[in-house]
C-alpha cells in the first residue's frame, strides 16, 4: 500500500464529505482505520493520520493566505 496515496484518497474522502471530516476531528484514529481497514499497524495508522492532518492544515493554510491575499487586491 503506498502511503502517499493512501493520505491523498483520504484527504480528498475527508474534504468532501463534512459529516466524515467532523468525525475525522473528533476521533481521527478510528476514522482512518474505518476506511483503510485493519490491513495496518497500529503505527502505520498513527503516521497515517499525523500525515492526513497535517495535509489538512497546509490546505486550510492555503485556503486562508488566497483569502488574505484577496483582502489586498491579489488573487
Amino acid at each position: 500500500m503506498d502511503i502517499k496515496e493512501t493520505v491523498s484518497s483520504l484527504v480528498s474522502k475527508l474534504t468532501g464529505d463534512g459529516d466524515l471530516l467532523a468525525k475525522f476531528k473528533s476521533n481521527p484514529l478510528e476514522t482512518v482505520k474505518g476506511l483503510v481497514g485493519d490491513k495496518l499497524s497500529g503505527d502505520q495508522l498513527s503516521s497515517i493520520v499525523e500525515a492526513v492532518k497535517a495535509k489538512l492544515n497546509l490546505d486550510s493554510a492555503g485556503d486562508l493566505l488566497g483569502k488574505v491575499g484577496g483582502l489586498f487586491g491579489k488573487k
